[in-house]
């Protein structure tokens, strides 16, 4: 678990506490002007096409919008209290 000085954190708390969180593959935004999405904390990039460091598999909010990697997702769960459902489920 992560100390509440972790460099990662930076008012999170205020869109992503207690919320559900959807573990699922990355998908495309219907905004056509993204074709990636980063870490709430730590920046790391998701996208659907394969390049070097990208994720492919994450948390996400059920709307899409804000994602979690699963370094993340390990590190804040207890602090942030989130709930947490399948893709589909």
């Amino acid at each position: 678990m992560a100390q509440s000085s972790d460099w990662r954190l930076g008012g999170q708390e205020r869109f992503l506490k207690g919320v559900t969180l959807v573990k699922r593959r990355y998908r495309r935004s219907s905004n056509p002007n993204w074709d990636h999405a980063h870490c709430a904390f730590c920046w790391a990039k998701f996208m659907v096409e394969d390049h070097p460091g990208v994720l492919h598999e994450g948390y996400s909010t059920e709307d899409d919008y804000h994602w979690v990697c699963p370094t993340c997702f390990a590190d804040f769960r207890e602090m942030f209290e989130w709930h947490v459902r399948k893709a589909g489920a």
